[in-house]
């Protein structure tokens, strides 16, 4: 057999197996969380999602999909009407035996998880590259973002060698209601310090503060994320139902962000470098644009 026919031969065989494995892959897929739904999307395998959790707003094509509801309190029944081959989520996914259900119906579980570190990241957006037949734009993927992350961390280096990192509290509400503040352990913690800023919140997770202790952690910037309303409604409100807040020096200096709840779920997902931009900017207001 000549070389050339034999290459043909040969590229025919890798065409074939590779359609192979491409078709043993999950076609019908349901997310559950808003950082992993991106990602898929990212990874070029938004066409093959056929269901999202409220979670899931970005990109807004995802908003037309049908919702299996909010991540932690899903249904059985409303995922497997959607007949997916493959269900992914975090391990904030559930309840259990609603996923119990699920997998022993048939379908396909993977859980992912939402741990707020670089490490975790790259497991996480691997996986799904694996899964979604695309590991080549995975690594494409996280190259980008170790990128940008990198000229984020020269940003605040050198923002830090003129001036002190501000102290911040990231304040998670539902309509201005009784706050959450952002501690250890979480991605608002994680995005604070790639910000640039101090987390004065220093227990784990997300917890509800008093009076007494907003008052005396006094922070020079507030970010707010609101799970209900948006802009200056959301703003007013959370003054409104804690007026403790205007008597802080983020308040009195102008120095008050909004930051979209959904890039706090599921993990880091691929908006938050652009985010910690927007970020940094307003902790370094004289350094903005740079």
């Amino acid at each position: 057999m000549r070389l050339s026919t034999r290459i043909a031969v040969l590229c025919t065989g890798l065409f074939v197996s590779h359609q192979a494995g491409a078709a043993d892959l999950p076609q019908r897929w349901v997310s559950a969380g808003g950082a992993l739904s991106e990602w898929v999307s990212a990874l070029g395998g938004e066409a093959k999602l056929v269901g999202v959790d409220t979670t899931s707003q970005h990109p807004e094509s995802l908003k037309a999909l049908p919702s299996i509801g909010y991540q932690r309190s899903l249904s059985a029944e409303g995922i497997l009407s959607l007949r997916p081959q493959i269900l992914i989520g975090t391990e904030e996914m559930g309840p259990p035996p609603v996923i119990s259900q699920v997998r022993s119906s048939g379908v396909q579980v993977e859980l992912f998880s939402a741990q707020p570190d670089l490490p975790t990241l790259e497991k996480n957006v691997n996986r799904l590259g694996a899964l979604l037949g695309a590991d080549e734009q995975a690594a494409q993927q996280l190259h980008r973002y170790q990128q940008q992350l990198d000229e984020q961390k020269q940003r605040v280096s050198q923002a830090q060698a003129k001036q002190k990192a501000p102290g911040v509290l990231l304040i998670l509400g539902h309509a201005g209601g009784k706050p959450l503040i952002a501690g250890t352990d979480t991605a608002a913690d994680w995005m604070i310090r790639q910000a640039g800023g101090r987390n004065l919140a220093t227990q784990s997770g997300y917890k509800p503060f008093s009076v007494e202790s907003l008052a005396s952690l006094d922070p020079e910037v507030l970010v707010f994320a609101d799970r209900a309303l948006t802009g200056e409604a959301a703003k007013a409100a959370l003054f409104k139902e804690n007026p403790i807040l205007n008597a802080s020096r983020a308040a009195k200096a102008g120095r008050v962000l909004e930051l979209d709840p959904t890039l706090l779920v599921g993990g880091l997902g691929p908006r938050l470098p652009a985010a910690l931009k927007a970020l940094y900017d307003g902790f370094y207001p004289a350094k903005g644009g740079q």
